[in-house]
């Protein structure tokens, strides 16, 4: 059961759609709207959501509202669903803390299964996202954290593990079970990783293992 949910668009019939279908599911406690980067702002004052869900693109909304989100909340789970996804403007949003992304034009099951994947702790990217990354001819080496150091990272042969099973979209529990560990020592293992690296959500931890080798761009960053 997710908690607070927060959709911060600048469409009515967006955020009204959406809310209606979430709260049709029966799997929400509450949903919020927020229909600038003003109020989104003002919100984030006195309520600390479970996942918000971000046109980052449009009016009233812009991708400093996604650094600010994770400046007063680090690690706060952030799914972008927008219509203009050009490359580099994917890039800025996942160096600003969006933890997943898909387009406005995605199937509403695709939609659902990036809600639950990433309130879950998961990430997930539509088939879309990592072609018009391609098609802007950006290197995978630029989808690294901005803040990620350039000094050499030393993770263990766990802590890849892990990192390549997050970046397969599995989550902690999911993890545990597969490597047999606690819940409590994947989340360590997460929090360890995440600490080495520099990095302060999901996506940019994915961005990482496909840079350094470890997964494939093509199997594992995005459903297609």
């Amino acid at each position: 059961m997710l908690g607070t949910v927060v959709i911060a668009d600048s469409s009515p019939v967006f955020r009204h759609g959406l809310e209606h279908i979430l709260i049709k599911r029966g799997n929400v406690e509450s949903v919020i709207q927020a229909e600038s980067g003003e109020a989104l702002a003002s919100l984030l004052e006195a309520n600390v959501p479970d996942l918000i869900i971000i046109d980052c693109m449009a009016p009233k909304f812009s991708v400093d509202n996604v650094l600010s989100c994770q400046r007063k909340h680090p690690g706060l789970k952030m799914l972008a669903i927008t219509a203009a996804h050009s490359g580099q403007s994917i890039v800025h949003a996942l160096r600003a803390g969006i933890t997943s992304y898909v387009k406005k034009d995605c199937s509403m099951d695709e939609v659902l299964e990036a809600i639950d994947e990433t309130s879950k702790g998961g990430t997930f990217f539509c088939g879309q996202i990592l072609a018009a990354i391609e098609a802007d001819g950006i290197p995978v080496d630029d989808l690294e954290s901005a803040d990620a150091s350039c000094d050499p990272v030393a993770l263990s042969n766990r802590e890849i593990e892990v990192l390549t099973l997050i970046s397969e979209g599995l989550t902690n529990v999911q993890i545990a079970d597969k490597l047999f560990l606690s819940s409590h020592t994947v989340n360590t293992h997460r929090k360890n990783i995440m600490q080495k690296l520099r990095v302060n959500n999901t996506a940019a931890m994915v961005m990482y293992a496909v840079k350094s080798g470890f997964v494939s761009p093509n199997r594992f960053l995005f459903h297609q």
